[in-house]
């Protein structure tokens, strides 16, 4: 690093990451001394931003794209324009280089102090990906979100319903929305893939359901039981409407909160979400003695990781480990008595010797 003059002016001469970068700085000496100075500490603190290169975008200008982006490719747009209003009330609408990772702290905190930690981890995550994305397109040169720590959450709730609890709500649930909680019960299927269910996506010969649109955009097939076939022959299917769950106007119901929570109040169930007959699903058919893979393709579960949190469930999952770890020894001690009796069986008439007696001079048990 140097300072040098040309003409009247002085400039500054540095290195950053093996790229040479010269400034002008102007007829001050001790400016540029300064100047150089900052770069320096710049450089050390890797804060150093090539004016040159530097996106003029605002924080609402990001968000915007990416809101818009979100809302073609991803499920979660509600949930992101959610997160982008939060975070465009704290920052306000500054340029993207103000942002540094002092700032996301001081954000986290405030957010805690407010919401949940899962909300403030959803709140980031989302402000990684925006930052991500604005890198990729030209808006960024760096993310001040991609180090994040994640607060700490509560362990995660797992609640799911009796059998008694089950026959409650299903007695008390009122008659459009019985069959959408007998199909959430019997299929572990999420709300909005029960709702957006069509007659074309049921194979009443092969007794399955075809599940297209889920949250990892791969398609899935579940079984029909006796109880939901009998449940779905009883849906008269409508001449207007390919849903199988439809309201008058034969257009799927997007609210069914009221009424699923009319049904939990008169079946005097607390505590509970429709998310959480997704949860009863799988916890009964990990406790009927289902494996935990068979329950991750059922439930869609992009990774076993997910499908683990039942595994407590399950009064064989630990039991079947050991067992099957236990036959694996058990045979493999007896096949290794075998080669070894079969070796002393050969080696036997070569030194004149009886094979038991082969056997007790060489150390082996006669059994």
């Amino acid at each position: 690093m140097a300072i040098y003059k040309k003409g009247e002016d002085y400039y500054i001469d540095y290195y950053v990451k093996g790229h040479r970068k010269r400034e002008k700085i102007g007829p001050s000496k001790k400016l540029a001394k300064a100047v150089l100075q900052k770069r320096k500490v710049e450089i050390a603190e890797n804060k150093y931003l090539d004016k040159r290169k530097v996106p003029k975008t605002t924080l609402s200008d990001l968000l915007n794209l990416f809101l818009e982006y979100s809302k073609l490719n991803k499920k979660s747009y509600k949930g992101d324009r959610s997160c982008a209003k939060n975070i465009l009330s704290f920052f306000g609408n500054v340029s993207i280089p103000e942002i540094a990772p002092l700032d996301i702290e001081k954000y986290k905190q405030f957010r805690k102090e407010k919401v949940k930690p899962a909300t403030v981890n959803r709140d980031l995550e989302f402000f990684r990906s925006v930052f991500n994305k604005g890198i990729e397109w030209g808006k960024a040169l760096t993310n001040p979100v991609s180090k994040f720590k994640r607060l700490k959450e509560p362990a995660y709730r797992l609640r799911y319903l009796s059998l008694d609890e089950i026959d409650r709500l299903i007695n008390a649930a009122a008659y459009h929305i019985k069959p959408i909680i007998i199909t959430a019960l019997h299929t572990g299927m999420r709300r909005g893939e029960i709702l957006k269910l069509k007659w074309e996506n049921i194979d009443f010969n092969n007794c399955l359901i075809e599940v297209v649109e889920t949250k990892n955009n791969e398609k899935r097939y579940i079984p029909i039981d006796s109880t939901l076939m009998a449940t779905l022959e009883n849906i008269p299917p409508r001449i207007d409407s390919d849903y199988v769950f439809c309201n008058r106007e034969g257009k799927p119901y997007v609210d069914i909160k009221n009424s699923f929570r009319s049904a939990l109040k008169r079946a005097n169930i607390d505590n509970f979400r429709f998310h959480d007959l997704r949860h009863t699903f799988a916890s009964h058919l990990i406790m009927s003695g289902a494996d935990l893979m068979t329950a991750k393709e059922l439930l869609g579960h992009k990774s076993i990781k997910m499908t683990m949190r039942y595994s407590h469930l399950s009064p064989d999952y630990k039991r079947h480990a050991i067992d099957k770890m236990d036959t694996y020894m058990d045979t493999k001690e007896k096949k290794q008595k075998s080669n070894s009796s079969k070796l002393l069986k050969k080696l036997a008439p070569q030194v004149g010797l009886e094979p038991t007696t082969l056997r007790l001079t060489a150390g082996c048990s006669a059994n």
